[in-house]
């Protein structure tokens, strides 16, 4: 899969922004279930602005985990959407999010057990197989873990990239809140996932309320994440990283500013590490 270089979240309130002035940015990711509509303006600024930028689908619907059966009229929206954007992966989370036709509208942990890898590396191989391509699965916040875990989130992760043929989007600022909340080492976490597997990065800002920290995506990037991301860089090499911002929405000038700080450090560490 392609690299892409340094990118943000493409929400609506930036559309009008974007489609005046054509900003500087390398790719878009955008959120899936906003544009599996029949028309409207956000398919208007969506067309406008693929003629001009790379994107990358992302979806919040899968449910790959879910012991229900796998959404059929979803995943069709998702392939049709797919054939409009012609986006260069597609991902979605490693959890579920509903049972029972019942959507939470939230992403739920899954139990890190052999019987829940099994389900799920069968359920990647059957959207891959409808969907014509490999995914992209991305690791998500969790604030509970299951007493009956049989392996680490980590293992857990890495089994279902390798068994089911699939790809990661490593969000490091959810290693880093899963790792505050569960007391793990997140540098253990980087240091164990494959890097032949890892498609995509994600920061983004959270919410810190002292006993546990909540993934909230509604300001910049903190130094910890920072210094993690750095660490997954010189692990990773060049992966397509992008900043979410998803709730009090900033200017564009300051989430554009984040996507530049992410290149610097990124750059930084390429240049040291060419140097050695």
């Amino acid at each position: 899969m392609d690299y892409l270089g340094f990118g943000v979240g493409l929400r609506a309130p930036h559309y009008s922004y974007i489609l005046q002035h054509w900003p500087t940015m390398d790719w878009f990711e955008i959120l899936s279930e906003n544009y599996l509509i029949k028309g409207g303006h956000a398919l208007y600024a969506l067309d406008q602005i693929k003629e001009r930028y790379p994107l990358v689908m992302h979806g919040v619907s899968l449910s790959i985990g879910s012991a229900d059966s796998l959404d059929m009229d979803y995943l069709a929206q998702l392939k049709q959407l797919a054939q409009r954007v012609q986006p260069h992966w597609i991902s979605d989370h490693l959890c579920w999010t509903g049972v029972q036709g019942h959507a939470s509208h939230d992403l739920l942990p899954l139990p890190f057990t052999q019987e829940a890898l099994d389900h799920v590396v069968n359920r990647v191989q059957q959207v891959q197989a409808y969907l014509d391509r490999q995914i992209v699965l991305e690791n998500v916040s969790t604030y509970l873990e299951f007493s009956q875990a049989q392996m680490s989130e980590w293992e857990f992760l890495t089994q279902v990239a390798c068994r089911a043929d699939c790809r990661i989007l490593l969000d490091i600022n959810n290693v880093y809140v899963n790792a505050f909340n569960h007391g793990f080492d997140a540098e253990q976490y980087l240091a164990a996932i494959p890097v032949d597997r890892v498609q995509q990065f994600h920061l983004a800002g959270h919410l810190n309320q002292h006993t546990h920290i909540i993934d909230t995506h509604n300001q910049t990037v903190i130094e910890p994440v920072w210094d993690l991301y750095r660490l997954a860089v010189q692990r990773f090499g060049r992966v397509s990283t992008l900043i979410e911002w998803d709730a009090e929405i900033p200017e564009w000038d300051i989430l554009s500013a984040q996507a530049k700080k992410a290149q610097v450090i990124a750059e930084r560490v390429w240049a040291n590490l060419d140097q050695h």
